[in-house]
């Protein structure tokens, strides 16, 4: 008997290792289920929307989305999730309800994403920052970018925002950390121990001193809103945390994100921002 015991504590110790090597190989190719094909513009129904290529500090070629602001209104350097390319229905609807009100859009594709070159690595999604930031800045002035970020987007603006002046930041659906996820789904993983791309949130956000909004859905499924309360507790003020009591991980627009932002930027150039405050979504 304890000679079959002990086949058995080796045999799971063996699938259990198999089951380490596998994630741990294919870590990346989880993290990053990314579409490189690149986005065809002209069905994508957003009128003045030009496509420009941009270069990273390492010779990638990155594919952008820019669209012009209407005088007087800011620019939203979007840094967008994990999955997909531009071509994702619910990430063209975001960028026309963002942009209804003649708010500028610089959005561009991370490296191996929507026809961008590279792969994926969190120090090349921050070089890709850096690159829209440039990009933007020396078309529009710094005075007029509000850094945006949702979803893995969160990590990089944040670090962007660590390292550059910006009008202020909206985080949509953020986290602690990437690790902090993947650890929540992988509880038998000593995740921070073979993760690569943790994207620290919760060590950059205090180094941010720009107005901040964040936004998360009570329901989030992907991204605990927990996580999102916590490290909104970090944040320097000004700072406005939004719950959406009925709000996913991908719903946020259809239940009014989007005036919410609009609010944020209204209050923001009337300096009644102040302090901290957290709020419930008005209804629609």
């Amino acid at each position: 008997m304890r000679r079959i015991l002990k086949l058995l504590v080796l045999a799971c110790l063996g699938a259990y290792l198999a089951v380490l090597a596998l994630l741990y190989a294919r870590q990346r190719e989880m993290m990053y289920p990314r579409n490189p094909a690149r986005a065809e513009i002209a069905s994508a129904n957003l009128p003045g929307v030009e496509e420009t290529v941009l270069t990273a500090a390492d010779g990638e070629k990155l594919v952008a989305w820019v669209m012009p602001p209407h005088e007087g209104k800011p620019v939203l350097l979007f840094f967008h999730g994990n999955a997909g390319n531009f071509g994702r229905p619910i990430r063209q609807t975001r960028f026309r309800a963002l942009t209804q009100d003649g708010t500028g859009l610089f959005a561009v594709n991370y490296r191996g994403y929507g026809g961008s070159t590279g792969t994926p690595t969190e120090e090349g999604l921050a070089q890709d920052a850096r690159a829209a930031y440039a990009a933007a800045v020396a078309r529009f002035g710094s005075e007029r970018l509000v850094g945006y970020g949702e979803s893995l987007g969160t990590g990089v603006v944040l670090k962007l925002g660590a390292e550059a002046p910006l009008k202020a930041v909206i985080l949509e659906a953020p986290y602690l950390s990437t690790a902090a996820v993947a650890q929540q789904l992988y509880p038998f993983i000593p995740v921070g121990l073979v993760m690569h791309d943790q994207f620290r949130s919760d060590r950059v956000i205090g180094q941010v001193r720009a107005p901040l909004l964040v936004l998360h859905g009570q329901r989030d499924g992907t991204i605990p809103f927990s996580q999102g309360e916590a490290l909104f507790a970090l944040a320097n003020p000004p700072k406005r945390f939004v719950r959406f009591p009925q709000g996913n991980h991908e719903n946020l627009p259809a239940l009014g994100s989007v005036p919410e932002i609009r609010r944020f930027l209204a209050d923001l150039d009337a300096n009644l921002l102040t302090g901290s405050e957290t709020k419930t979504a008005e209804t629609r």
